[in-house]
């Protein structure tokens, strides 16, 4: 009974982003075409890790810069959930639903981007909300923390090392262990661009980002080291 709720609302969830994924995807082209004639003629077209314009272009840049990064988001999106299809894993297309939803969630995120760069060219704006960006970031490390789990041995997401590929229990537990530090580390970097300046805010980005990686890596290789030595 339980298991036949589960299946039905992961049904409803599943038509529910199909339904939204399209019009979030092109969401930065619409924006364009309605801002189009507002946009002045130079336009910020690159900015460093502070958020200050360094380089600017004709709008016309910004039209193929946004048509890129939506294009980055639709194949995302087409192709993500559809690389069980080639995995040497059996279990691998069990991941289906799993990759779908993390495919939804990192184009949202690119169409997020595109969008925050529309509105930064259309307010002629010199500098960029990083404080936006690095917020993004950390909502989708909770989504991808939150999904990690769930995530069946493959070749294409996940902590695809030997150690983890090779052994079913090691994968569990090292995915188990990096959902709950990327989740963890997500909501950090979420909680810390609401109110950090940016130089706090890059280098706690970098701490983070290290620490989330490298862990299930040592975490993996500890395990592995441990059934070794059960084995013999």
């Amino acid at each position: 009974m339980v298991h036949s709720i589960q299946i039905k609302k992961e049904i409803v969830m599943n038509k529910i982003i199909r339904l939204i994924a399209w019009p979030f995807i092109i969401a930065p082209v619409i924006y364009l075409a309605i801002v189009w004639d507002k946009l002045p003629e130079k336009v910020a077209t690159h900015f460093d890790l502070h958020g200050n314009a360094n380089q600017y272009g004709d709008k016309s840049q910004l039209l193929i810069m946004v048509a890129v990064l939506a294009g980055v988001a639709a194949l995302i999106y087409l192709l993500l959930p559809l690389v069980y299809k080639i995995d040497p894993k059996k279990r691998a297309v069990e991941n289906k639903t799993s990759l779908q939803r993390l495919s939804f969630a990192i184009a949202l995120f690119v169409s997020f981007i595109a969008c925050i760069i529309i509105n930064s060219a259309e307010h002629g704006s010199i500098h960029f909300n990083i404080r936006l960006i690095f917020g993004g970031i950390g909502v989708l490390w909770c989504i991808m923390g939150n999904y990690m789990h769930n995530i069946k041995p493959n070749y294409f997401a996940g902590f695809r090392i030997a150690w983890t590929l090779n052994n079913e229990e090691n994968w569990k537990k090292t995915h188990l262990l990096g959902g709950k530090l990327w989740f963890a580390g997500g909501l950090i970097i979420v909680i810390t661009s609401l109110f950090a300046p940016a130089s706090i805010l890059i280098a706690l980005f970098i701490i983070v980002s290290v620490i989330i990686t490298f862990i299930p890596f040592i975490y993996s290789y500890r395990l592995y080291k441990k059934q070794q030595i059960a084995q013999n």
